[in-house]
């Protein structure tokens, strides 16, 4: 577990770190960051994944970050610490910070499961954390269904005793250098359909990794689709969870620790957004016109709340999530009901700041090329992440403010 440093003043602004692993991890994503911004433009225009910057990463240690010390990673394990990670990459590219959340936030999950899980659930994390521990394996998780819900990715019984795997799976970033896949699965167990996770490795006979992705935005984050067409698994590579549909409010607190570190990439965004202004007015010289100097102090003031949210809800969170000691049900339920309306709020006002930066520079902005026209298409993935999309947000807060939170 990573150790706090009491004496020192926390920022309520997700501008510092709040551990000494933390800063570990940023000292060592500093040695990158000049190659992650170079290649910004080039892998939007191409939306290409950027395979050179993730292998450095890869060799750097960055990669398993998240993993504990003792199965050989940095042992980050601060939800603040690693959402300024993402934000301090997403200010040099979106894109980026968005595939390495899904290598981050597997280790803070896989971490839970080495801990916590039944005998089982444990061997399975611990191969997963010391192959990423090593810098050996790069874990891609993919929950969507392809094809809007319309396929069901699905486990059934092997002759052998293990497991067969179908379906299609989307929105998988990070999965053109992936070497193992978790995958979401429903199955039935004695007449029971549940929730499951299957690990399967690249080379898995019938998992195809498609080149498919034509984003909007986050063009170069290799968020493609996976086929599993019968793909063998082993009966002891998979993660078995409760009834499919049943309610139990203690997996929102993993559920959060999963997804809740992704606000710093649309932090950093915006933070990437209003810099670029700054330095476009500091270079046009002068005193900018009323409407511009306007445009500028709204933007101040709305970034100074994103940060500040973010930074706020991550505190919480850490604390919930390591130490609370109260109802798992309650801790569950407090923690997915703070980073839900963070999430609003930040889904809300990022968009909003760089919008405004667009603004400020005018048509060159409208530019396919332009810094602020990647920015402006990269924001907008926020709204689109689970948990939970704009429509279920809006019914679960409303439910939690009124009656308490429903399913």
């Amino acid at each position: 577990m990573a150790t706090y440093d009491r004496g020192r003043a926390a920022t309520a602004d997700l501008r510092e770190p709040r551990t000494s692993s933390g800063r570990a991890l940023l000292a060592l994503l500093a040695e990158h960051l000049p190659l992650i911004r170079d290649g910004a433009r080039q892998g939007d225009r191409d939306g290409v994944f950027p395979v050179e910057v993730f292998e450095r990463l890869r060799g750097s240690g960055v990669l398993g970050a998240t993993v504990p010390k003792e199965l050989g990673g940095l042992d980050v394990s601060s939800l603040h610490d690693v959402c300024l990670a993402l934000t301090t990459v997403a200010e040099a590219d979106a894109s980026t910070a968005l595939a390495l959340h899904m290598q981050l936030s597997r280790g803070l999950t896989l971490t839970h499961e080495w801990r916590h899980g039944d005998e089982r659930a444990r061997a399975l994390a611990e191969r997963l954390l010391r192959g990423m521990g090593s810098g050996e394996a790069v874990v891609c998780t993919t929950v969507k269904d392809a094809g809007g819900g319309r396929v069901v990715t699905r486990l059934r019984p092997a002759p052998d005793g293990g497991w067969v795997l179908s379906g299609r799976k989307t929105l998988a970033s990070m999965a053109p250098i992936a070497t193992d896949f978790v995958v979401s699965a429903r199955v039935e167990v004695a007449g029971v359909t549940r929730s499951a996770a299957a690990v399967l490795p690249r080379r898995t006979p019938g998992l195809t990794v498609l080149d498919n992705w034509e984003g909007l935005g986050m063009r170069a984050s290799g968020s493609v689709d996976i086929v599993l067409d019968d793909c063998p698994v082993r009966l002891e590579d998979v993660f078995l969870r409760g009834p499919l549909g049943e309610r139990d409010d203690a997996v929102l607190a993993g559920q959060t620790v999963s997804s809740i570190t992704m606000l710093g990439i649309y932090v950093g965004v915006a933070q990437a957004a209003r810099d670029h202004v700054v330095a476009e007015l500091t270079r046009r010289g002068g005193a900018p016109a009323a409407g511009v100097r306007t445009l500028l102090a709204e933007i101040e003031a709305r970034l100074h709340a994103l940060r500040t949210t973010a930074a706020g809800t991550l505190s919480v969170a850490d604390y919930l999530a390591y130490e609370f000691d109260g109802d798992p049900l309650e801790r569950g339920r407090r923690m997915m009901f703070d980073f839900q309306r963070a999430k609003l709020t930040v889904n809300r006002l990022a968009p909003e700041i760089v919008a405004d930066c667009v603004t400020v520079i005018g048509g060159a902005a409208y530019a396919g090329s332009h810094p602020l026209a990647r920015l402006y298409r990269d924001v907008r993935a926020g709204s689109f992440m689970h948990p939970f999309t704009y429509p279920d947000a809006v019914d679960w807060l409303s439910e939690a403010a009124l009656a308490g939170p429903k399913d």
